[in-house]
């Protein structure tokens, strides 16, 4: 099976870019965005000076528990820099959705309480929210991190937007937002 067709598989349709708009980002953005397949898994990544950004992780049924995607982690965290990704916030009818939120909290990853991240689906119209979730091997701040992930979604995210999809995404500014006081509740905390 392509890679496409398994990430298109597994995530849904509001997270998943387009196949033009991912085999672009290979082509055109090739410096900054990579792919990382094998036969049971698919990793798509941002790489800059400063940090990593996972927009994909695709680890197949038949190879979970084998310590596969703790491996194509840990190949990340060799690298030395934050790893940023989006997760879709816990949804108990759905047990994947705590699993993969356990995995990450394992890992060492933590929940960024203060970047908020709400963006309408050019696919279904409607407001998709993600929780943001970040290793930090230098203790580098929320701050930081709210930084690199506007610059991934202006760099991938909306890139050549309206050329693949008809319209634009929302400007960063409308879809992150960063507010120091918030306290709201850790994700992670809950597991």
């Amino acid at each position: 099976m392509h890679w496409y067709e398994k990430l298109n598989q597994y995530f849904p349709i509001e997270e998943m870019k387009s196949k033009e708009h991912m085999e672009t980002l290979l082509d055109e953005q090739s410096e900054i965005y990579h792919k990382d397949e094998g036969p049971h898994h698919v990793l798509m990544y941002v790489e800059l000076d400063h940090f990593v950004f996972i927009d994909y992780l695709f680890v197949s049924k038949d190879a979970r528990g084998m310590g596969l995607g703790k491996k194509l982690l840990a190949k990340m965290k060799d690298k030395g820099k934050p790893i940023i990704l989006e997760v879709e916030p816990v949804n108990y009818d759905d047990t994947d959705t705590e699993k993969r939120l356990r995995f990450y909290k394992r890992e060492g990853f933590k929940h960024a309480q203060s970047i908020g991240y709400r963006r309408r689906s050019l696919a279904t119209k409607e407001i998709n929210a993600m929780e943001i979730l970040y290793w930090a091997p230098n203790n580098e701040s929320e701050d930081t991190i709210f930084e690199a992930m506007k610059t991934t979604y202006e760099l991938v995210h909306t890139y050549k937007d309206k050329q693949f999809y008809g319209e634009s995404y929302q400007k960063v500014d409308e879809v992150l937002t960063f507010d120091e006081g918030e306290s709201g509740k850790n994700v992670l905390d809950r597991l």
